[in-house]
Parts: C-alpha cells; structure tokens; sequence
C-alpha cells in the first residue's frame, strides 16, 4: 500500500472541507487487518493433524512410529503454509472477520476520543484491508474522499455549524 504526501494532505481537506457545513467531527482510521488472527495457523494444522492418522492407521502397515513422525511432518507444514497471510485470511470464517472489524473500530473510536466530542457528533471512519474493504490501493485516497464528504452532508442535516472549534485532528489514522 503506497501512500504519499498528497493522499493524507486531500484526506486532511476533505475532513476540513466536511466539517465546515457541521458541529460534528470526522476522524478516519485506515489498517491492514483488524487482527493478525495468529491462531488460524495452529487451528487449522492442528485439525488436519488430527486427521492424518487415521487413513494411515486403517490402510497401511506403517508403524506407530513413522505414522506418529508424518503426523508431526503434517503440523509443521501446514502450520508454516498457513500461517501465509492471504491463506489465513482466507481460513478465517468471514464473521470472524466482522467481528474482528468492528471490535478494532469500536476501539479506534474510543482511543481517538470521537465519542468525547461536543455534543457527541463525532464519525468514525474505519477501513480494514484485509478484511476486503472492497477498496484497490490506488484508490484508496478516493474512497475516503467520498465517504468523508457522504458522511459530511449526513452531520450537516443533523449536526449544524455551531461556531464550536474543530476538535480532533484533521488526518488519516494509520494502523
């Protein structure tokens, strides 16, 4: 994901530009994944493990020995192959990954104190990549650009310039 100077700058304005028109306030949080699901690998080679002996023991005259060393082999492999980010990505059950998704930006709204604005007006913007934010990395500058102005016109029906000060920072949130 490459990001320059001028995608955080157009970010930066579209947020001032929004914020304008409303009391409210935008903050928008871009991350890679919403969680690094380390589990995925050992789940899923722990099961095809498990699962490994059983043919062996009931169609083959292998020791216990070898069947227990192949049944180690499987493991190790597996567990290394997916721990390969885009396969555990695509083991990870997709509710799982909302779940993740939205734990991930309920906790960038609290650390980013959205929710302590006047008179609580404050939107989060939360994109995870992993999770398939349906955004190419050439456009992810774009995606936010309009979702920001979208959500601009949504707190100017319902949140009106009220004189107050901008009170969060105008900018893209890395994770």
């Amino acid at each position: 994901m490459q990001f320059g100077k001028q995608d955080y700058e157009a970010i930066a304005v579209a947020i001032r530009e929004a914020e304008k028109k409303t009391s409210g306030q935008i903050v928008c949080v871009l991350a890679h994944a919403a969680s690094g699901y380390v589990h995925v690998p050992v789940l899923w080679a722990t099961a095809l493990a498990l699962f490994v002996p059983w043919p062996l023991i009931d169609f083959t005259p292998m020791s216990v020995q070898r069947i227990f060393l192949i049944q180690l082999a499987v493991f190790i492999v597996a567990g290394l192959l997916f721990s390969w980010m885009p396969l555990r990505l695509l083991l990870v059950p997709r509710a799982l990954q909302r779940a993740r998704a939205h734990r991930a930006a309920i906790e960038q709204f609290m650390i980013r104190s959205v929710s302590h604005t006047k008179n609580r007006t404050g939107i989060l913007i939360f994109v995870s990549l992993a999770e398939h934010a349906h955004m190419r990395d050439s456009e992810i500058a774009a995606g936010f650009t309009a979702a920001i102005a979208r959500c601009g016109e949504v707190l100017a029906q319902h949140a009106p310039p009220d004189g107050s000060p901008n009170e969060l920072p105008d900018r893209l949130y890395i994770m």
